[in-house]
């Protein structure tokens, strides 16, 4: 048998179970499902984050932008 979860809401989450469950859903039901899609997004984010760390960089092109700006900027002054 599942465990049982209890949570103490405030006027911001009261606000969001009416919209989750306007169409007839259950409180129950709509939590559980907004557990999960949370939990989804949180995978495919850490997913998309690891595939952007191993992506290929190519070969530097010697452009330093950090010294371009600062010689574009140093007439500012």
């Amino acid at each position: 048998m599942p465990d049982t979860i209890t949570i103490r809401t405030d006027d911001e989450t009261e606000h969001a179970l009416e919209v989750l469950t306007h169409d007839g859903v259950s409180r129950s039901a709509a939590i559980r499902q907004a557990v999960l899609e949370t939990a989804s997004r949180r995978e495919r984010a850490a997913q998309m984050r690891r595939e952007i760390l191993r992506m290929d960089l190519g070969t530097p092109d010697g452009v330093n932008v950090a010294d371009e700006l600062t010689q574009d900027r140093s007439g500012e002054r």
